[in-house]
């Protein structure tokens, strides 16, 4: 069986225009830090803190902009500053957590938005048809590496702007020991 490359996707926020320029003032630009695995996606220099009923966090924001703003938190993220996040799709953030957003400009309010990341694999068309999967299917990835474990409930998202890759949150990396190769199992 094909292997699949495994990322650890930490805490992060992608951020409307409208919520860039509260946060960061009127006309402001994101600066780019470095390139992310996925074709377009980058990491930003400027950061973010969340605000929760119990605490606070410092995310990075990733780019491009997004119609919304959304807030991906591992469950012990969540736990820790107090907000809900259910574990969704990105993308899906109708009834989602609650958070407030602060920037050196100003801050948001964010009535919904916050997430835990279902874990998910992007492939190519042509990847996917090597693994015999199709999008939206939900399969089983078995990590190779000190501490051996399968993911299951990994939702296939298929699409040919994808590079081909799982991508998991801090938590689950942290119980695969970091892993970054596994084999999809159907």
């Amino acid at each position: 069986m094909a292997k699949v490359l495994i990322e650890t996707s930490a805490r992060h926020i992608h951020l409307s225009r409208e919520h860039v320029e509260i946060l960061f003032g009127k006309g402001y630009e994101l600066t780019k830090k470095k390139d992310l695995s996925q074709p377009g996606q980058f990491a930003c220099e400027e950061k973010v803190t969340i605000v929760g009923e119990k605490g606070t966090l410092k995310a990075s924001i990733l780019g491009p902009e997004r119609p919304s703003s959304q807030v991906e938190l591992s469950l012990t993220d969540a736990r820790s500053i107090g907000v809900k996040a259910p574990i969704r799709e990105s993308g899906d953030v109708a009834g989602s957590g609650a958070c407030k957003l602060v920037g050196p400009c100003g801050e948001v309010e964010l009535t919904e938005g916050v997430i835990a990341a279902k874990r998910h694999i992007h492939l190519t068309p042509e990847a996917a048809e090597e693994f015999g999967v199709s999008d939206k299917q939900i399969v089983k990835v078995k990590t190779n590496g000190m501490r051996p474990l399968i993911f299951d409930d990994v939702v296939v998202r298929v699409s040919p702007k994808f590079a081909p890759a799982m991508h998991i949150d801090t938590d689950e990396s942290n119980a695969a020991f970091g892993c970054n190769e596994g084999e999809i199992v159907l």
